[in-house]
């Protein structure tokens, strides 16, 4: 007898989770496996925020705490907004949550009823479609591609609105293809969305300092869609702090409230340790991440160049998050011994089987000519998967 909710059933586990748990299961059978599937910096947390966490737990910052985070944390939190951002949000506009996966879907839980549709340009990260589908909203995907640097244009988004459209959601650096809408195309689609009051935007900038343009710009920043936009951010990716699952969301206050409601229902407030070491975090000048960011630019750099010496690979140069996403639609209906590849979910699979790397299907992301490629690894494992990859695939006929 089928006792699963059809709310569970209409889910699709997380493509990037399932590669890394196939990854694990492999390594434990003692195969020497590359895992290039995870969006998880290898750096280690910053000594300052571990510092400014382990003081938390001494002065005793072990009880329950206010359900949209702390006050001085919403207030550092306000601080970088206005720093980093240009955006004027109050305390009350700010709630922190476990992180920026469950800000996301408390927003969108917030504001999506039965039948609403939600504008999701794709490629986009995997679970934009299934938490509207948790909220039983109808996502409405813009196919991008390597010609347009996987962005979306002002028409295509002026073609995608109707009636039914609640909510657009997207991620500036994007995973999974790396790419940072500039403030000059943010403001052309601002331009349409300004005709459009009830449409909220989802901007997702969890990427926000791994960054290599040289400048950021906030779709929120701009006044006349500021009380459309929901800023999402956290310190998992630019902090290396995936562990301390934090993340924050300003947004107008109606929603905030909302969000908290939510919050309230489920998880309360997030870990008290992690908002103390969270302060410390938010209240740094940006440039303590550089380190890292140029690490990641010179990885990138790599990868790039050992790619673009595999023929029938096509790929852009991507100017944020830890990430690139090649077509790879020239390897298909080719093979090798027992292996004939159709579509990207075989080729990711071929190359784990052969190649043993791990990486991801585009597929998951609304991409299925492409794969994703994680760098966020040594240059030592990135050059030896690098070379298994182009083995891989070279093997190909």
């Amino acid at each position: 007898m089928e006792i699963i909710s059809d709310r569970v059933n209409r889910l699709s586990e997380s493509a990037t989770i399932a590669m890394a748990r196939k990854a694990r299961e492999l390594k434990s059978q003692g195969i020497d496996i590359i895992s290039l599937s995870l969006g998880e910096p290898d750096f280690n947390t910053p000594d300052f925020i571990k510092d400014t966490g382990k003081e938390g737990i001494d002065k005793n910052f072990s009880k329950y705490m206010p359900v949209n985070g702390y006050q001085d944390l919403r207030e550092a939190i306000s601080n970088k907004f206005k720093r980093d951002n240009g955006i004027d949000y109050s305390t009350e506009q700010i709630v922190v949550s476990t992180g920026a996966k469950q800000s996301i879907a408390n927003v969108v839980l917030s504001l999506i009823n039965p039948g609403d549709e939600v504008i999701v340009p794709a490629p986009y990260w995997v679970s934009y479609a299934e938490i509207i589908k948790m909220a039983e909203g109808v996502p409405v995907f813009i196919d991008t591609s390597i010609k347009n640097d996987f962005k979306i244009s002002p028409s295509e988004l002026q073609d995608a609105i109707n009636s039914k459209t609640k909510m657009m959601i997207y991620s500036s650096p994007c995973n999974p293809s790396g790419s940072v809408y500039s403030k000059k195309e943010l403001r052309s689609l601002a331009d349409v969305l300004v005709n459009y009051p009830s449409i909220t935007v989802i901007s997702d900038e969890i990427y926000e300092h791994i960054n290599f343009t040289g400048s950021y710009f906030s779709i929120g920043a701009f006044p006349d869609v500021y009380n459309q936009v929901v800023t999402i951010n956290g310190v998992s990716k630019s902090f290396a702090m995936t562990g301390w699952r934090l993340g924050y969301i300003g947004a107008p206050l109606h929603i905030a409230q909302a969000c908290t409601k939510i919050q309230g229902q489920f998880t309360s407030g997030t870990s008290s340790i992690s908002q103390r070491a969270a302060i410390a975090a938010v209240s740094a000048d940006p440039s303590v991440v550089h380190k890292m960011r140029d690490a990641f630019l010179s990885r990138r750099d790599f990868i790039l160049e050992e790619l673009n010496k595999i023929n029938g690979i096509n790929i852009n140069q991507p100017q944020g998050a830890f990430y690139v996403f090649p077509d790879v639609s020239a390897f298909f209906n080719k093979s090798y011994r027992d292996f004939t590849i159709t579509n990207s979910d075989e080729l990711a699979m071929y190359i784990l089987e052969t190649a043993k790397v791990a990486v991801v299907t585009g597929n998951a992301f609304g991409s299925p000519n492409c794969i994703r490629i994680s760098y966020a690894s040594s240059m030592e494992k990135l050059k030896d998967a690098m070379n298994r990859i182009a083995t891989a695939l070279n093997n190909l006929n």
